[in-house]
């Protein structure tokens, strides 16, 4: 049970520092990506933001289509490449939480 346990834990170590071994079979130049993003899933990018990962900053990017419900999540780096980290289909878009106040948060 402990190996158990200590493998998990450096599985998700290493998840924060680097993108999963999936996400490493599935790389190429973002435009390349892009390209096929748009032209057969019909996906546009919704959200992103950068990370603080080392030694570089690297940028997550969700890119979704209401026309099918793909959606697609890449990490890209500075040097130009591009990871498909997460894909799937049924994307729904949340509600903003609302403070108490009732401003979105």
């Amino acid at each position: 049970m402990f190996k158990r346990l200590m493998n998990a834990a450096l599985v998700f170590g290493m998840a924060a520092i680097a993108p999963p071994a999936f996400a490493q079979t599935h790389c190429a130049p973002r435009d390349v990506v892009v390209e096929r993003l748009q032209k057969a899933y019909s996906e546009q990018l919704t959200s992103g933001g950068l990370t603080q990962g080392d030694p570089a900053k690297s940028v997550v990017e969700i890119w979704t289509s209401k026309e099918t419900g793909s959606f697609t999540v890449l990490v890209s780096t500075a040097s130009g490449l591009s990871c498909i980290v997460a894909a799937g289909t049924e994307f729904f878009e949340a509600a903003p939480i609302k403070k108490a106040d009732g401003i979105p948060s």
